[in-house]
């Protein structure tokens, strides 16, 4: 009887990490596809991008411990600005502006939480000044695009969670 409680709890706290992933695997990856969307310097795209993250950033993520959900509370408003200012920009320059203040939240967010699925990169352009997340250790940067594609340097990197 014992295994079968220990077996239960075990994937009780499988599923529930699970959850936990899966809600903030899609907030990552809506702000990956703002990061590609400024790599290659479409400005449409980013806009569309921005808007699921948006929408990814609706929905609260589940399963979290209380300092976890303080914690994505104290982000959740300055990221839905910086996205929504993204989606709204009329040119480039603009959405890479909210970008680099997006950027800046989502690390220490996902730092914070320590939920990712994935191992993300946290790299940085001296130029700008700016760091951005990417799934890649491959240098691609997004505040420059092709002008200077492989401009920048690995900062940190974030861990998959186990």
């Amino acid at each position: 009887m014992k295994k079968l409680l220990f077996g239960l709890l075990f994937l009780l706290a499988a599923y529930t990490t699970h959850a936990q992933n899966k809600s903030v695997d899609q907030i990552t990856s809506a702000y990956i596809g703002v990061k590609n969307a400024l790599v290659g310097s479409n400005a449409t795209l980013a806009k569309t991008r921005a808007k699921e993250l948006l929408a990814a950033l609706a929905i609260p993520p589940t399963g979290l411990t209380a300092a976890q959900q303080k914690l994505a509370g104290s982000y959740a408003d300055k990221l839905k600005a910086d996205s929504r200012g993204i989606s709204q920009a009329t040119d480039i320059e603009q959405q890479r502006k909210y970008f680099e203040t997006l950027s800046a939240n989502m690390y220490s967010l996902l730092s914070g939480l320590q939920q990712n699925s994935a191992t993300l990169y946290q790299q940085y352009c001296p130029m700008k000044k700016a760091a951005w997340l990417s799934e890649s250790d491959d240098i691609r940067n997004p505040y420059y695009g092709d002008k200077m594609l492989e401009c920048g340097t690995l900062k940190a990197t974030l861990k998959a969670a186990k």
